[in-house]
């Protein structure tokens, strides 16, 4: 990433990340006080999926200004798995949110209780929604023109948020306007279950970008084509992928003409390099250079045989 990319794309999440701790701060008060004034089982979820929120927010600042510090002499790849330990750390509160919603939730099984002013608590989630989707208009908005890893994980986090206050405005209709007996423990497990199936996603994300998965096969095809239709280019082979944070990185084998120079080889791959630079910006690509025809013995993955044939390209 060129510097006035990072000049860009950086404030942009950070102002993503400040507004999502805005958000939570403010709809953490108002639900713990209708929490409190409710009783509500699912009201008292709702209100500790905010504080998550809330928690999540300022990780996520935090991760995001990490993330996006330049490589040094101890990081050289950059900073950007910053974001993926992040995440798990933020896995590790959901889930016991989720523990926590669920004992509450069976606890009040067994001691049944009425809600009290439901109509407080379906007013506070009702404006908890609208806050909510203004956040995450605006959150997408911001993905569109950074590619934020961070804030795409954030925006997805705020989505369930839709859900819960809608899943609370149900429980408290049901339990105290239609007088279904049991209804908000109900939607309090149903949350817990939400939370803990949210957990999961997050974490697979997180080990996936921490164990340099490759990319997806669409994104490998169309990054080999660009590379492949530059002139000179005689093959592509050994290409291997990886994600950090917002930042992407690929490598390959490039096989030339051998009879050329170092100076015309050099130049293949200067041009090779400029073209996927101008269609994949924030990709840091790293090209080895072999004669036609060369043949590795040492690269695990012919061995293994698990690299797709479609990217060993003959022209």
């Amino acid at each position: 990433m060129t510097q006035d990319e990072r000049r860009i794309v950086i404030p942009l999440a950070m102002r993503a990340a400040l507004a999502s701790v805005a958000m939570a701060c403010t709809l953490l008060v108002i639900k713990g006080y209708a929490a409190w004034h409710t009783g509500s089982v699912a009201m008292l979820g709702s209100l500790a999926d905010t504080g998550l929120d809330l928690l999540a927010s300022l990780v996520t600042l935090y991760g995001v200004k990490l993330a996006a510090e330049p490589a040094d002499q101890d990081h050289r790849f950059g900073h950007g798995k910053a974001e993926a330990l992040a995440a798990l750390f933020q896995v590790v509160l959901i889930t016991a949110s989720a523990i926590g919603i669920a004992w509450r939730a069976i606890e009040r099984f067994s001691n049944p209780s009425v809600n009290e002013d439901a109509g407080l608590g379906i007013a506070v989630s009702g404006v908890a929604i609208v806050a909510t989707m203004v956040l995450l208009a605006y959150q997408r908005s911001i993905i569109r023109r950074t590619a934020s890893v961070a804030i795409l994980a954030d925006n997805v986090h705020y989505q369930s948020d839709v859900l819960l206050n809608t899943a609370v405005i149900g429980a408290l209709v049901l339990d105290q306007y239609l007088g279904v007996s049991g209804a908000d423990p109900v939607f309090g497990i149903a949350i817990a279950i939400w939370l803990a199936w949210g957990a999961f996603q997050a974490s697979s994300q997180a080990i996936d970008m921490l164990m340099d998965k490759e990319w997806s096969d669409d994104q490998r095809a169309a990054f080999v084509e660009v590379a492949a239709r530059q002139p000179g280019i005689r093959g592509i082979h050994d290409f291997r992928t990886r994600r950090s944070g917002s930042h992407d990185f690929a490598q390959f084998h490039m096989e030339v003409d051998p009879d050329l120079t170092v100076r015309e080889a050099h130049a293949i791959v200067e041009r090779v390099e400029g073209a996927l630079r101008d269609t994949f910006p924030r990709v840091e690509t790293l090209i080895h250079l072999d004669p036609e025809g060369h043949v590795d013995t040492d690269n695990p993955l012919v061995e293994a045989d698990v690299t797709p044939h479609w990217f060993s390209k003959r022209l």
